[in-house]
């Protein structure tokens, strides 16, 4: 699997490749979409889009906001949160002892994640095991393995949520990322591969009536194009229509 920062790098520029001509990356990019499909937060997420260092966090403060981010976001049909005792019990825990890690570590954050050579390290990887921690050459995210209690917790919560284990819950924030925005570049590939799917989800055009019964690939290519630049010509004169009328409104 490829390191995590240079995925992260390959996909935003892909993705900057692929994006039409009057938009920018903030025209394709929600940050807050991408921040609740990854669990990283919004801050952190606006890092990483930049090429920014994220913040040290330790594993287990991850997963447990991430769990808490899971219930705030992944909420029932009727639009309530899962209960602690819904969640516990489909793992075969109890909810205090969910509750209780919950509470527990949203009361003492740690400010930095411990290096694996420092005595809070180690303990760190007795209560999480190696298996189940994604490499930090490699972003890998690795199903969670029976044998410690976060490590249960981990599989459990995660089978709630999506099903089976997925790493989701302690995935690095650039992989975390990344994967989110695999959804994004798929829709624009999807777009550059259709022509006519750029102009329906930029101007709204639903449908191209041509004289001919059907356009070979190049030639729709070129009328697509050429309806997308007289589009943004159209909408570029607007914009200046509008702000000549307030600034002579201002003026009286």
């Amino acid at each position: 699997m490829r390191e995590t920062r240079r995925a992260l790098a390959e996909t935003l520029s892909r993705i900057g490749s692929l994006i039409g001509d009057g938009q920018s990356r903030d025209d394709v990019l929600d940050v807050e979409q991408l921040s609740n499909e990854s669990g990283v937060p919004r801050d952190v997420v606006r890092m990483l889009l930049e090429g920014e260092e994220p913040p040290a966090e330790d594993i287990t403060d991850r997963i447990v906001r991430r769990i808490v981010h899971l219930r705030e976001t992944r909420l029932r049909p009727d639009g309530t949160r899962h209960s602690y005792d819904e969640i516990a019990a489909s793992y075969g825990a109890s909810r205090a002892s969910l509750s209780n890690l919950v509470n527990s570590r949203r009361k003492t954050p740690s400010p930095q994640t411990p290096s694996p050579q420092t005595p809070s390290g180690r303990a760190l990887s007795q209560q999480v095991p190696s298996e189940q921690v994604p490499s930090q050459q490699t972003g890998e995210r690795r199903p969670a393995r029976s044998g410690g209690p976060l490590a249960s917790t981990q599989a459990g919560i995660e089978t709630f949520f999506f099903g089976q284990p997925n790493g989701w819950l302690s995935a690095e924030p650039r992989a975390s990322l990344d994967n989110a925005l695999q959804s994004v570049l798929h829709g624009l590939e999807g777009e550059a591969a259709d022509p006519m799917a750029r102009l329906r989800s930029t101007h709204g055009l639903r449908e191209l009536a041509a004289r001919a019964p059907q356009l070979a690939e190049e030639e729709l290519q070129l009328v697509t194009d050429w309806i997308d630049t007289i589009l943004q010509r159209r909408n570029a004169q607007r914009v200046r229509g509008t702000e000549s009328d307030s600034s002579h409104t201002e003026g009286h």
